[in-house]
C-alpha cells in the first residue's frame, strides 16, 4: 500500500532548497508514495520540472486573498462582514514596515499575523515535511495531521533569543530535523541543544546525469563574449554577499581583466545593484540576467564560478558547478568545506572583495593551477544519490 507524504515549502523559485526539493521528488519511486506538495506562493519556474504524479494542492485562502489588491479586499470583507483576513494582512504589513528584519524574524511575525486565518489541512499523512525553516515549519507543526514530522533544516543562522524561544515550541512536535550538512547541524544545535538526539544529517541530493543532460538543452549565453565568464546564482540578497561581489568586480575592471559576470537570480536587492552598477560604470561587466528555468547551460560555458555567500547551509550552485567541472572561488562560510577541498576542485577565500578578486585573478592567469583544477574536478566523485537511501529510512 502507498504511503502519502506531504511536501511544504514556500515555493518553488530557483534557489537551493526548492532545486534539493524538486531532485529529491524527481527520484522517489512514486510506486511507493502518494506526494501532495503544499506551496505558499504558485507559479514559479521550477513548478514545470515536477514529475506529473506529484500532487500540487490548492493555494490556501490567505494566499488566494493576498494576491488580490487591497481595494478588492476592503470590498470583499465589507460585503462579508468577515475582516479577519484583512486584519491580518494590514497586521503584519504595518509589523514589516517598522524596520528590517532578519528572515527568521519575519517569519516569526508573519506566522503570529496570520496562523488564525490558514486553514488546515484536512488530510491525514504518514509522512509530513517542512523542507524549509520558518513558515513551512510552523504549518507542518500546528496545520497538519501526520503519523510522523520531519523538519529540514537547509540554511545556516543563528537566532536571537526571542526567535529561537517561538521556534522551539513548533520544532517540539517533529519526530526528526534533518540538516543538509554537518554544519548546518551543528550550527543548528548550537542553538537547539535539546534536539541532538532527533538530528540527522542528509545531504542534498545531487544528480549529476539529470545536470548533465540539462546543461546540452538550451544555448545559455548568447552575447557572443570572448573573454572570461565568470558566473554567479542566487536570489539578490544579503546572505550572497552581493556586497562583495560587485566591490570584486570594480577590482577586476581596474586591473583590466577581460572579462563578464553573469548573475543568475532575482530578489529584493536587485535595484540597489543595479545602481551601484550604474554609478561605478560595469554595465558591460556585471550583468544581470534574471531567472533561468535551465541555469546548467550557463554554467557548463562558465570559466569560473563564483560564490560570495556569507552563509550557506550547503551551498547546492557550488556542487551543480563542480559537476560540471567549472573551478570554483567560494568565500569561507561556514559549510563550504562540507565540499570544497583547498586547491584541489577551487579557491576558498576570506570574506572580502579583495580576496575574492585575487581569487578570480589566480584562475585567470595561472593556467597550470586552473587546469589542475579542472582535471581534479573531472575525476572526483559526482553527485550524491546515495542519499535518497537515507530518507527512504526516514519514511518507509
Amino acid at each position: 500500500m502507498k504511503k502519502n507524504l506531504l511536501f511544504v515549502i514556500d515555493s518553488l523559485v530557483i534557489a537551493g532548497a526548492e532545486k534539493s526539493l524538486v531532485t529529491l521528488l524527481s527520484m522517489l519511486d512514486l510506486s511507493k508514495f502518494n506526494v501532495d506538495l503544499m506551496l505558499f506562493a504558485h507559479g514559479n519556474k521550477l513548478e514545470k520540472l515536477l514529475p506529473e504524479e506529484i500532487n500540487i494542492l490548492p493555494p490556501l485562502k490567505y494566499t488566494i486573498y493576498t494576491q488580490k489588491r487591497v481595494k478588492d479586499n476592503l470590498i470583499l470583507s465589507f460585503s462579508l462582514s468577515n475582516y479577519k483576513m484583512l486584519f491580518s494582512r494590514i497586521k503584519y504589513s504595518s509589523k514589516i514596515r517598522l524596520k528590517k528584519y532578519s528572515n527568521p524574524q519575519k517569519a516569526r511575525l508573519f506566522w503570529q499575523s496570520v496562523s488564525g486565518v490558514i486553514e488546515p489541512n484536512p488530510k491525514t499523512y504518514d509522512v509530513a515535511i517542512s523542507y524549509a525553516q520558518g513558515v513551512p515549519t510552523f504549518y507542518v507543526a500546528e496545520k497538519v495531521k501526520a503519523k510522523k514530522k520531519l523538519a529540514w533544516v537547509n540554511a545556516i543562522y543563528r537566532l536571537k533569543r526571542k526567535d529561537s524561544e517561538y521556534q522551539s515550541k513548533y520544532y517540539d512536535h517533529y519526530d526528526k530535523i534533518i540538516g543538509v550538512s554537518e554544519t548546518s547541524k551543528e550550527v543548528f544545535l548550537e542553538t537547539f541543544p535539546k534536539y541532538n538526539n532527533k538530528m540527522e544529517v542528509i545531504y542534498d541530493i545531487n544528480n549529476p546525469q539529470f545536470i548533465s543532460d540539462m546543461a546540452d538543452i538550451g544555448d545559455g549565453y548568447e552575447d557572443y563574449f570572448d573573454g572570461v565568464r565568470i558566473l554567479t546564482i542566487g536570489r539578490l540578497a544579503r546572505q550572497k554577499g552581493y556586497d562583495i561581489a560587485l566591490e570584486a568586480c570594480k577590482k577586476l575592471k581596474e586591473k583590466g581583466i577581460n572579462f563578464r559576470w553573469y548573475v543568475l537570480g532575482k530578489g529584493p536587492l536587485e535595484e540597489e545593484i543595479r545602481h551601484y552598477v550604474t554609478t561605478h560604470n560595469l554595465t558591460d561587466h556585471f550583468i544581470l540576467l534574471g531567472v533561468k528555468a535551465n541555469p546548467y547551460p550557463y554554467i557548463k560555458k562558465s570559466d569560473i564560478y563564483v560564490q560570495t555567500s556569507k552563509f550557506e547551509g550547503f551551498g547546492l550552485a557550488i556542487a551543480e558547478a563542480r559537476m560540471l567541472n567549472v573551478p570554483v572561488v567560494t568565500t569561507n562560510f561556514d559549510a563550504v568545506y562540507n565540499q570544497m577541498v583547498q586547491n584541489k576542485n577551487g579557491l576558498v577565500v576570506n570574506m572580502d572583495s579583495e580576496s575574492v578578486a585575487d581569487g578570480i585573478i589566480s584562475l585567470i592567469h595561472n593556467h597550470n593551477l586552473r587546469n589542475e583544477i579542472t582535471e581534479y574536478l573531472k575525476l572526483e566523485k559526482k553527485g550524491n544519490i546515495e542519499e535518497i537511501e537515507k530518507f527512504y529510512n526516514l519514511v518507509i
